[in-house]
């Protein structure tokens, strides 16, 4: 074979090469985002599964007589807010991300309130039905929790695959995905007192 002849196939298999490899990256980024906003939905799923036990609760401890209306009153307004707030998970950004947790703070801290004034009233702390709703909700809180983790992991995972040569160089469209963040002070475990006292 000629020497041109050699250097012409191996320019081609070069060529061949690096958009087989190309497109294997580019690919690897779009199931690596595929997968953070599947992620993202299971987070929302919890959320939404959390939400579903509320007016459960709302129920139950309306049969206590004399229980605090405003408290519950929080609770469904929060809720409703909560429901309210829905993020697409082709659109994630840091802006969406902060106003989805302000609406689910809001009703987590509503529902917190709930629980501790509930302490007050010894019919529903021997009530049956509110006992289980209060362990679903804790598992549903277990699992909002595991699913936000997951959430970061996938998202990290995705990002750095963004940053990496020279992945990065076929980068190009594709954005880094924000992680869900604790909260400044959340680290601390509210005292029932202020709680009761918000």
């Amino acid at each position: 074979m000629k020497r041109g002849t050699i250097i012409l196939i191996g320019f081609v298999a070069f060529v061949l090469f690096g958009g087989v490899w190309a497109c294997n990256k580019r690919n690897s980024f779009v199931n690596q985002r595929e997968e953070a906003r599947k992620q993202w939905q299971q987070v929302e799923s919890q959320y939404q599964r959390r939400a579903d036990l509320i007016p459960n609760i709302v129920a139950t401890v309306k049969g206590e007589a004399n229980f605090e209306q405003s408290t519950l009153e929080a609770v469904v307004s929060a809720r409703s807010k909560a429901t309210q707030v829905t993020l697409s998970a082709d659109k994630i950004d840091n802006a969406s991300i902060e106003k989805f947790k302000q609406a689910q703070q809001e009703l987590g801290g509503a529902l917190s309130r709930l629980l501790a004034v509930s302490e007050n009233y010894p019919n529903l702390k021997t009530n049956q039905g509110f006992a289980d709703i209060r362990v679903a909700l804790e598992g549903a809180e277990n699992r909002i929790s595991q699913e936000r983790m997951k959430y970061n992991d996938v998202v990290r995972l995705y990002n750095a695959a963004l940053q990496r040569f020279p992945g990065n160089i076929m980068a190009g469209g594709f954005e880094s995905m924000p992680y869900f963040e604790a909260d400044a002070g959340s680290e601390k475990a509210p005292k029932v007192d202020e709680l009761l006292n918000k």
